[in-house]
């Protein structure tokens, strides 16, 4: 394999860190929103690419459990913004 496990997860980790900018700078609340979704998803790859590199099933277990609290956070405050804008 060309790509070391620990190269591919120095790069989700550079990418996460390049989307925080996003989260951090956005210039509405929708781009924050989705700047969070993405480095949601950035973390949960790194966490699947440890669990393949490690042969440790409870990282996809705590991958699992970290998406699920991911997509009901999303879900939480997208609401709270459609709340807001509505007043």
């Amino acid at each position: 394999m060309w790509l070391s496990w620990d190269l591919m997860v120095y790069f989700f980790l550079a990418m996460t860190i390049v989307s925080m900018y996003r989260i951090v700078v956005g210039p509405s609340p929708a781009d924050r929103l989705i700047g969070l979704n993405l480095v949601s998803a950035q973390v949960l790859a790194i966490l699947v690419i440890i669990a393949a590199k490690e042969h440790l099933s409870v990282y996809l277990d705590v991958a699992l459990v970290y998406d699920i609290f991911g997509f009901v956070g999303m879900l939480v405050i997208t609401r709270y913004l459609l709340q807001k804008g509505e007043r």
